[in-house]
């Protein structure tokens, strides 16, 4: 597995690489925007890694840049920064996760697992269909089971639940779910309107022992089903 670190602090850099090489993985270090973006230009990685704050530019847009050529590609903000509104924004860009120096390095070690772990799921997953035994969903057929009864599902929450799906395990805010199933830019929608929706999904798929859509208070939701 390759990884891009892009990191201005070079003793920082140096030892994150040597971890992640150590532990089996190939690390391509970058120490500015710049090189960064030359880099994903002609280089192809599995996870990045990504300071906020480069002497020559901003991380936030280079993760900009990054999901448009690679949308998929996951992205781990690496700043001394903890600020709720930076933190958001790095989600709000498709960001995996977001970890704050100083870090204990087994740690950060553990989030790189995890978010590799998620990729590869999320490459092999199928997103026309999905089921856990449980509930099923045919998002071609439109059909929706819990348990052995067929629910009815409008259009928005198959919408909604096909973005968590295919981002399984990963925090969507509140903004990003907006933006992707309204057109908020031509018609305003009060963010009520996500909270309802959420609300009445989780009444008609989940019960007392399946719970699929978990809260991440101050963010968003996050898809916490596991397809068999």
């Amino acid at each position: 597995m390759k990884l891009l670190v892009v990191e201005d602090d070079l003793t920082l850099s140096m030892g994150i690489c040597f971890e992640l090489d150590c532990n089996g993985y190939l690390t391509v270090a970058a120490y500015n925007y710049k090189k960064a973006h030359q880099l994903i230009q002609n280089d192809h990685f599995d996870l990045v890694m990504l300071d906020v704050n480069l002497p020559d530019g901003n991380g936030f847009d280079l993760c900009r840049t990054i999901k448009k050529i690679y949308p998929q590609m996951p992205v781990i903000f690496l700043t001394a920064n903890d600020l709720e509104q930076d933190i958001l924004n790095g989600f709000d860009l498709g960001a995996e996760d977001y970890v704050t120096k100083p870090f204990n390095m087994k740690i950060l070690l553990r989030r790189v697992e995890v978010a590799a772990r998620r990729n590869h799921t999320l490459k092999q997953q199928t997103v026309n269909c999905w089921s856990d035994g449980f509930f099923s969903l045919d998002f071609n057929k439109f059909t929706a089971i819990r348990g052995n009864e067929k629910i009815i599902i409008t259009s928005n929450e198959y919408k909604l639940l096909k973005i968590l799906i295919e981002n399984t395990g990963i925090i969507l805010t509140r903004q990003t779910l907006l933006e992707r199933l309204w057109d908020i830019e031509d018609n305003f929608v009060e963010d009520h309107a996500l909270t309802v929706t959420i609300n009445r999904l989780r009444a008609k798929i989940e019960d007392d022992t399946h719970t699929y859509i978990k809260t991440v208070r101050g963010i968003g939701y996050v898809w916490m089903g596991e397809a068999i």
